[in-house]
């Protein structure tokens, strides 16, 4: 139900509550009805404009007070105060309070019995305390919800930025190195076209399983859905060195440890590190020779990338070793990546694999 139909609801039910009672029904003047409409008309908007409707029933009770009228329809005081009290800022709280603590003051001058006047003003105090109470108490409660809402929400923005993050550094790797691939086993092929048919045949069939390949990894990462196929793992990187050695980069890989006790997600990283680094390789050092070495323990993962390629090679930039930190970063590891005194290019990795890849 929207607020304003709930606040007229509200405004009818406690306009037909207080209309029976004291002078509204019994008297018959046209005037004393106006002021219980007055005072309660303006209900209808009070979560719109707290302070104004408060102000405006003020205004009603001042001239009821003037002509000497008492309504039980006075009660709406009490509901604009506890609407400032939940919807506006402290000076306003306390603006509303104080101009009710007079009109309190003045009603009980007017009103009430001989002798009465000092349990009057704290009868009527205490009502309007509850009412500031209650109404601070609801927009306390309504701000926590509004903070945990927002909460919820930035926890949403953080995760789709990391999903973009992580479809953005899959994207990179999986299309660089596919297209490296792809370019040398092509190269490759037209090299050999004509003295060694067979040659490029094989190049070309590598070509278009590399290219399926490529298209199951995007999928997959694109998804971010369970596939039948697994996520690359250090069991990959075998196929990874076979593959680099059919683009022209001989590669040499050395495992040691267990690999079943490497979560699956410490594996995709190593194996994202070393087809990066293979990648950069085959790019930028035409004619090296590589190797991957990793070793495996419970705790610890460390992987580095070697090669011989020629010296002077400029340091790497962009998304690929960006996307290369980010991935030590998240086990709590600091990724090497430089030049190789003599020649040739290292980078070098250790995942901790207890306190790491939250």
């Amino acid at each position: 139900m929207k607020p304003v139909i709930a606040d007229a609801l509200l405004a009818a039910v406690i306009f037909l509550t207080t209309l029976g009672p004291g002078q509204v029904m019994t008297t018959g003047d046209i005037r004393v009805l106006a002021l219980q409409v007055a005072l309660l008309a303006p209900l209808v908007w009070r979560r719109r404009a707290p302070l104004v409707v408060f102000c405006a029933i003020s205004v009603a009770a001042a001239l009821q007070w003037a002509a000497d009228v008492q309504l039980p329809a006075d009660v709406s005081l009490l509901v604009a105060l506890y609407t400032v009290a939940a919807y506006r800022p402290g000076r306003q709280r306390l603006l509303a309070a104080l101009v009710l603590e007079a009109g309190v003051v003045l009603a009980a001058a007017r009103w009430a019995p001989p002798g009465q006047f000092p349990i009057s003003v704290l009868a009527m105090t205490a009502m309007g305390a509850a009412a500031l109470t209650t109404g601070l108490w609801a927009g306390a409660r309504r701000a926590y919800v509004v903070s945990l809402e927002r909460d919820r929400e930035q926890r949403e923005r953080l995760a789709a930025a990391e999903e973009r993050a992580r479809i953005t550094r899959d994207m990179h790797d999986i299309v660089t190195h596919n297209l490296s691939v792809m370019v040398a086993l092509a190269d490759s092929a037209a090299h050999v076209r004509h003295r060694a048919p067979e040659q490029a045949g094989t190049a070309l069939e590598r070509i278009a399983e590399t290219g399926r390949q490529a298209l199951a990894d995007m999928r997959r990462s694109l998804s971010g859905e369970p596939s039948l196929d697994p996520a690359p793992g250090i069991a990959q990187l075998v196929p990874l060195a076979d593959q680099m050695r059919a683009a022209g980069l001989p590669t040499h890989l050395h495992v040691a440890g267990d690999a079943e006790a490497i979560p699956p997600t410490a594996q995709l990283t190593i194996y994202r590190l070393a087809q990066e680094a293979l990648t950069n390789t085959l790019k930028h050092a035409p004619g090296a020779t590589a190797e991957v070495r990793v070793n495996l323990t419970p705790r610890r993962a460390e992987v580095e990338i070697i090669d011989d390629g020629r010296p002077g090679r400029e340091a790497a930039h962009g998304q690929g070793l960006a996307g290369m930190r980010e991935r030590v970063a998240a086990y709590d590891g600091m990724l090497e990546a430089g030049p190789l005194r003599g020649g040739g290019w290292r980078v070098a990795a250790g995942l901790d694999l207890k306190g790491g890849g939250a």
